[in-house]
């Protein structure tokens, strides 16, 4: 067994013992296990949602858009800022909802507000259907760090397969409180890996970070500018605001968790005014890209930039822990993918009529959404390719939705928004799948305008009907039920 290889299992290893420290005591209640009890600190929930921030597609393809576009991958530093400065005043007023309602799921909030659970139930659908490729992309993504740096495909799928049990296991055993538990060790070792490499990688091979660029303006003046081509400016800006409007409106369903398990609207709000520090370290990866235009032919594979030159510049040990901050890169945000997932199929797809029931769905769901995307990720690794592209522009047609929740009254009728909702992603898969000539323009803004024109004549008939909302909440239900 080579050196990198020992050091990426046993890395793999230390990470899930951190996952299953993180259970405190015995429980079988979904609240604790989906949201920690709601009693989570800032630093705590500080991780938490930085963890979904940095993944093993930002890790190895921010490096890689850097490579293959230039400084058109500066398009993910600003939205970040961005949609942290509005959630500075909508994260409470979620928090506060949810918690005094006894929401746990996106779809929740979505249902309790307006009083549909047709609307719950499609929202779990989406979010559980475009979650499923995103959490494929992490197994890949760890699979395809191991391959480049072992050169051996079998050794890939072993690590795969070992790392994403042992990440079903802690997270059965210690849900969110395992997710934050190696968050911990994921943050801090990845941004020491990337400090070492954004410094050590440039220093290697052309003599600095400064010496870097000047070579790249030198030789490759087009790559630091948006230039026109795939990642043209209209693909710059649209991507942004896209990007930037789905991280405001909380629409990715794994967002929740994280931000309800706070114990506290003030540590909530604590919270997303030191979080958009964190989205500077989104530029290190591209500092490792942009040396990688330098040294690697044209056509190289983009997401293997980053280590292709770790593995020239450093010893077979320190590849590994380059492989292993990758690993963990991937292992705790699935992890968190899973626990999004199989809530919303507990809660709001199979809704069971006990607390007891409810568990137990809950935990079967964990190992069916990662067995699944797992199957897929070993077998048929590009089946889910194009639905990826929907990841984000199908979850942004919730931005109405979400955005009319958040107000007191119920200014539109559920089946209204639904409606909207409906045709939204019925115009982003055309767009996607039928690609009829919209160019660079992100699909997920141009399905917002017939969403939006639909919610709006709902708005129009519903004129002057708005009531408060006082609806019962799904916990409240199955607490009736139950007793």
């Amino acid at each position: 067994m080579s050196a990198t290889l020992a050091v990426t299992l046993g890395g793999i290893v230390v990470i899930a013992v951190l996952g299953f420290l993180g259970r405190r005591t015995a429980t079988r209640d979904l609240a604790e296990w989906t949201v920690g009890g709601r009693e989570f600190g800032a630093l705590t929930m500080w991780f938490l949602q930085a963890g979904e921030v940095f993944t093993t597609f930002t890790f190895l393809g921010m490096a890689g858009l850097a490579f293959t576009g230039g400084v058109a991958a500066f398009y993910a530093i600003p939205y970040v800022p961005l949609a942290y400065v509005g959630l500075y005043f909508l994260g409470p007023r979620i928090w506060r909802r949810a918690r005094a309602r006894g929401h746990l799921t996106q779809a929740d909030f979505l249902e309790d507000f307006y009083g549909s659970k047709v609307l719950g139930v499609v929202t779990a659908v989406f979010g559980v259907v475009f979650l499923l490729p995103y959490l494929q992309l992490q197994i890949t993504g760890l699979g395809l760090a191991v391959q480049l740096a072992t050169g051996d495909t079998t050794s890939s799928n072993v690590s795969i397969v070992i790392a994403f049990a042992l990440v079903v296991a802690f997270v059965l055993w210690a849900g969110i409180r395992g997710v934050a538990t190696t968050s911990y060790l994921k943050d801090v070792l990845m941004l020491a890996v990337l400090g070492i490499l954004v410094f050590a990688i440039p220093a290697h091979f052309t003599g600095g970070i400064g010496a870097t660029f000047d070579k790249v303006l030198a030789t490759h003046p087009d790559m630091l500018h948006v230039h026109a081509g795939i990642f043209d400016s209209t693909w710059f800006f649209t991507s942004m605001i896209a990007s930037a409007l789905g991280v405001l409106f909380m629409t990715l369903p794994h967002q929740w968790p994280a931000l309800l398990s706070g114990e506290s609207a003030k540590a909530v709000r604590r919270n997303y005014v030191f979080l958009p520090v964190y989205s500077v370290a989104l530029s290190l990866p591209m500092i490792v890209g942009f040396t990688a235009l330098l040294v690697l032919k044209p056509g190289s594979d983009s997401n293997g930039a980053l280590l292709s030159l770790t593995q020239q510049a450093f010893p077979g040990w320190f590849v590994g822990l380059v492989v292993v901050a990758t690993a963990s890169a991937a292992m705790v945000p699935a992890a968190g993918l899973i626990v999004g997932m199989s809530s919303l199929i507990a809660r709001n797809l199979v809704r069971a009529r006990t607390d007891r029931s409810a568990y137990l769905v809950n935990q079967g769901s964990v190992v069916l959404v990662t067995g699944l995307a797992l199957g897929l990720a070993l077998a048929r690794p590009d089946l889910l390719a194009n639905l990826l592209l929907l990841t984000f522009s199908g979850l942004d047609q919730l931005i109405p939705a979400i955005g009319l929740a958040l107000l007191a009254r119920r200014l539109v009728g559920a089946w209204w928004v639904l409606g909207g909702l409906l045709v939204g992603e019925a115009v982003v898969m055309w767009l996607t799948f039928d690609n009829p000539g919209t160019g660079t323009f992100n699909v997920g803004l141009v399905g917002l305008v017939p969403n939006l024109l639909v919610v709006g004549v709902g708005a129009l008939v519903g004129r002057g009907s708005a009531v408060p909302v006082e609806v019962s909440t799904p916990a409240a239900e199955r607490e009736r039920v139950s007793s």
